[in-house]
């Protein structure tokens, strides 16, 4: 099994990618509620389609520029990677559905800050430290 389809955790979506996928998702969805957008399973069902084909479209575009390019492309991990993402979308959508008004799971800057007041400061020491040496 190749590193990257390990990773994709596609049989558990509680793991890997995939849960990270459908946290995205859901973070997304639940932004754009703030803003007024109102949802339905139709609405997600257009929007794993649309992500579909533009990512369909996309893995095609990168394996001619890998031809090109004379690199190595695992199309067929690509192609699962899609699919795993694009049935994450339905799955996040769903979640929110049962679930509208539950909190966002990324936290503001805000929130880190205060809920670790000297989180960033160290935050952008070890940065200068990686930059820097």
């Amino acid at each position: 099994m190749n590193k990257n389809t390990k990773n994709l955790s596609d049989n558990d979506i509680n793991k890997g990618l995939s849960k990270m996928s459908i946290d995205i998702s859901k973070t997304f969805i639940r932004k754009l509620a703030t803003q007024g957008h109102i949802f339905s399973l139709e609405t997600f069902r257009t929007l794993k389609a649309t992500y579909l084909r533009t990512a369909l479209d996309y893995v095609e575009i990168y394996k001619k520029d890998a031809i090109m390019n004379n690199i190595l492309y695992d199309e067929h991990t690509e192609e699962k990677a899609v699919d795993v993402f694009s049935e994450n979308i339905m799955k996040a959508g769903e979640i929110y559905l049962g679930l509208p008004l539950d909190t966002p799971f990324i936290p503001t800057w805000n929130r880190v800050e205060s809920a670790k007041p000297d989180f960033l400061k160290k935050l952008k020491k070890l940065w200068n430290i990686i930059i820097n040496g």
